[in-house]
């Protein structure tokens, strides 16, 4: 008679957790899907909270156990997913509007308390990257994902309101971008016995594309080539680099935007820039704020101001020169000394923006030596129009430049760093036919949840990390 009794019964359509918490009506039937946070009770009663991903926050069903037998609510404990039905009430006790006083239960999958591994609470960061497979479950990690998702998002709209085209560039390519680090490489050929050349060495010209490709570093040169022909694009989208960093900033795998606009010269660029990483960080404060608390209160108590503040400032603007002589005159000992010329590290992006002007910097007119061959040269011969968005706790956020977008500067650049003009005819072309100034940046989307989220290890803010000896999930 009781399965005879479950066919009949009219079960309400599923209602997310997030609905119910925000809008849910008194008094109506409904029904519930998720997965089981919290099982607590007495003899008469029992309460369960129940969590869809939806919201950091749960929904408490109430279980008055005269109604329900012991075999229907034995397999519900921590980690279990279940779907209930019931009325919505106004909640008894506080910290949320409405619960669940649950008429009917079905679980869907239990979960051994024994065995699983978030029965507790207090688990570290380091310990749930080992289950990356179940660390979303948690309310760190869920709410870090639907950030992730949010920003995502954002960065799609805000370039779609604008005009902008979205460029798919290649994953495989056989460009080098800007040497920007080791590349993974991409082949057919029998890693035990590869043909070889009559010199002895790897004969690419029998793989799959017919030379060496590897995995991409950047979508940026591919970017210009859109550049000149719609006008403004980016690109989204996976970028690899090879490096044996073990560090809380590097992934062997990670997600880059990079907008490239023809006819925007510097300041256009870093207009752009300034404007598209408020409008990010806005969007956040505005759609995500429940995460953001949650985050803020358990991780990093000044998240929620420090995101403010990169709203309401103004960012500064300064010339490379001028950061130099601050440093150097700060009276601050720093891991790694400072003069003109050098590649400013972590430390001094820093104290630019922590300590000396208390707010984003963008610095501008690096030496053209420590920078990459496509960067427009300025007149002096020794800078390029680079532009580097500093923030707090980050330091470098967002790298960009004006590009050269002559023909005969760029060969002689490439010339000079001893590059082979050969393999980038193509991107040679575009200054061949039609050349026009344009600019671009790339923002790395870890880097930015990283600000976002407050999280201080950058494999805390992807959901499965890539990193040297780590690719398990």
């Amino acid at each position: 008679m009781a399965r005879l009794y479950f066919k009949m019964m009219k079960i309400p359509e599923r209602t997310k957790v997030a609905e119910l918490l925000s809008r849910g009506q008194e008094g109506a039937e409904v029904s519930v899907k998720g997965w089981v946070r919290t099982k607590r009770g007495n003899k008469n009663v029992a309460f369960v909270a129940v969590n869809d991903g939806s919201t950091i926050n749960s929904i408490q069903l109430v279980f008055d156990l005269q109604n329900f037998s012991e075999s229907q609510l034995k397999g519900i404990s921590t980690g279990a997913c279940l779907r209930a039905t019931g009325k919505l009430v106004a909640s008894q006790g506080s910290g949320q509007r409405v619960e669940i006083l649950a008429t009917d239960v079905e679980l869907y999958g239990g979960a051994d308390p024994d065995a699983y591994p978030l029965q507790k609470k207090g688990h570290t960061l380091e310990f749930l990257r080992e289950i990356a497979h179940l660390r979303p479950r948690t309310n760190t990690f869920g709410a870090v994902l639907r950030i992730r998702h949010a920003m995502a998002y954002a960065i799609n709209k805000y370039f779609n309101d604008k005009g902008f085209v979205y460029l798919h560039t290649p994953v495989v390519t056989a460009s080098d971008a800007e040497g920007a680090g080791a590349m993974f490489r991409v082949t057919t050929l029998d890693a035990k016995n590869p043909p070889l050349t009559e010199s002895g060495e790897v004969n690419f010209a029998e793989d799959f594309f017919g030379r060496e490709t590897s995995l991409t570093v950047s979508g940026q040169l591919e970017g210009e080539l859109g550049a000149m022909a719609l006008g403004e694009v980016y690109t989204f989208g996976p970028t690899f680099r090879a490096e044996n960093s073990n560090t809380p900033r590097h992934l062997a795998e990670f997600w880059m935007i990079e907008p490239e606009m023809a006819f925007y010269e510097i300041k256009e660029n870093m207009d752009l820039a300034e404007d598209f990483i408020k409008s990010l960080v806005r969007y956040a404060l505005e759609r995500c704020m429940d995460d953001l608390k949650f985050l803020n209160d358990m991780y990093d108590k000044e998240l929620i101001e420090r995101l403010q503040n990169v709203c309401s400032a103004e960012f500064v603007r300064l010339d490379y020169g001028e950061g130099v002589k601050i440093l150097e005159q700060s009276g601050q000992k720093f891991e790694f000394p400072v003069s003109w010329g050098v590649d400013l590290q972590s430390e001094h992006e820093r104290y630019l923006v922590e300590n000396h002007f208390k707010k984003p910097v963008i610095l501008t007119n690096y030496p053209k030596d420590i920078k990459a061959f496509y960067m427009k040269q300025n007149d002096d011969g020794k800078t390029v129009r680079a532009m580097d968005v500093l923030f707090p706790r980050i330091g470098e956020i967002i790298g960009g430049s004006q590009r050269e977008e002559s023909l005969e500067k760029l060969l002689l650049r490439i010339n000079e760093l001893g590059m082979d003009a050969k393999t980038l005819w193509w991107y040679l072309d575009t200054r061949r036919f039609g050349t026009a100034p344009h600019s671009g940046f790339g923002l790395g989307f870890e880097r930015l949840l990283l600000f976002v989220t407050g999280m201080s290890n950058i494999r805390d803010v992807i959901p499965f990390p890539r990193t040297p000896k780590n690719a398990e999930f």
